[in-house]
């Protein structure tokens, strides 16, 4: 498990903000229960504890500038 900083990646931040509407639209239509609040705890729970305290115990850059500048 990570603590502290994380390492910040241009490629994965471009291709985070690049995934398109109509992907979320397809999968949506597909499986009702895809981004859906809590379905992550049923699908995967082992995965869904890790993420819940990987994303409480590191931070990127960008949660730096959003503190600074608040």
């Amino acid at each position: 498990m990570k603590f502290g900083m994380r390492t910040p990646s241009l490629k994965r931040s471009i291709k985070a903000r690049t995934t398109g509407k109509a992907k979320r639209a397809i999968k949506k239509a597909i499986d009702p229960t895809y981004g859906k609040k809590g379905m992550g705890m049923i699908k995967n729970p082992k995965k869904a504890i890790y993420n819940k305290v990987y994303r409480k115990t590191t931070f990127s850059l960008g949660d730096l500038f959003k503190k600074l500048f608040k």
